[in-house]
């Protein structure tokens, strides 16, 4: 199989990585947004046809909860993969006062497929480890979706790796597999280098800034830390090296259900993630998605009010972890 990271479910721990999943605390982007549900009517979340760099496969009146637990069982069974998080898109929504049909994403990963994209570009981080988006659609077909490796290829510029191939026939196999269907292609990768990837780079240390970073999230009650990956000693586990890279993943409900009520489809891309990264022994990098990117390749409208206090969350987040 193919993927890229550790190991972390719920509330357990490893010596790799170590996370802390609440239970319905675990969705994506940032800060505030009270009161009544004044969502927009569910529209378009049937299949994701138009999104850039996601392929799909649509299990016809498939039972969601089967088909979930089909997944969970088969990544287990599989002594290379790790589960790193579950999140309930659903329940999360319910915890503040929403709605959602069925929606889940998992994150696994494997380092030893996963350790090649980031010994080329230690950016390509911030698309690891491996998500596979489950949701039920609206007319009761199951989704299951999923980053194609020419969309991570292209976006980090790793097209040389080694293991792209393996990569890509793992991911199509387990959708195809679970989803008892032939996967959809997406409609194309086109993504230029670095695009929608926002970041900062000063002079320090990988765990200065990564303390920061984390301390500055701990400290807003309204974020929830769903996991953290230490990529250079996941990578070491298996015999291979990198420098410093860590990901910390995070979230709040209250910003992130409108989104998915518009596309289920950006629950690939959620919850929020943050990369710090050593370029050299002298500097740091802070990356992190652009929100209204994400909202772009999912075809969410620019205008949509979340979008304005999620960039200005995550840059504030980012000033504070190095320091500006």
């Amino acid at each position: 199989m193919c993927w890229g990271e550790s190991f972390v479910e719920e509330h357990q721990v490893t010596n790799i990585m170590k996370s802390r999943i609440p239970l319905l605390g675990l969705l994506l982007p940032l800060f505030l947004a009270c009161g009544e549900d004044k969502l927009p009517n569910l529209i378009n979340n049937n299949e994701p046809n138009d999104v850039t760099g996601l392929n799909y496969v649509e299990a016809e009146g498939g039972d969601f909860a089967a088909i979930y637990d089909e997944l969970i069982l088969t990544l287990n069974a599989n002594s290379a993969v790790s589960l790193v998080a579950q999140v309930d898109h659903a329940a999360n929504a319910q915890s503040v006062g929403s709605s959602l049909r069925p929606t889940r994403t998992v994150l696994f990963g494997n380092p030893r497929l996963g350790t090649p994209l980031m010994q080329i570009n230690p950016q390509a981080g911030l698309d690891l480890p491996q998500k596979m988006l489950v949701y039920e659609a609206d007319d009761e077909d199951v989704i299951l979706a999923y980053n194609t490796v020419e969309y991570l290829a292209n976006r980090h510029g790793v097209a040389e790796a080694a293991t792209l191939d393996d990569m890509r026939d793992a991911l199509g196999g387990l959708a195809a597999g679970v989803g008892n269907d032939n996967v959809v292609n997406a409609p194309d990768n086109d993504v230029e280098r670095n695009e929608g990837v926002m970041d900062i780079t000063v002079s320090g240390s990988v765990d200065s800034v990564y303390a920061n970073l984390r301390a500055a999230i701990v400290g807003n009650a309204q974020l929830s830390i769903i996991a953290e990956v230490d990529h250079q000693a996941n990578a070491a586990s298996a015999g291979l090296e990198l420098p410093a890279i860590r990901l910390i993943v995070f979230g709040n409900p209250q910003l992130g259900t409108p989104l998915l009520r518009e596309e289920r489809s950006i629950g690939i891309d959620l919850p929020q993630k943050m990369l710090v990264y050593a370029l050299d022994n002298d500097n740091v990098t802070v990356a992190y998605n652009d929100p209204y990117y994400l909202a772009d390749r999912h075809g969410i409208a620019a205008d949509t009010p979340e979008l304005a206090t999620i960039r200005e969350a995550l840059n504030s987040l980012a000033r504070t972890a190095v320091g500006l």
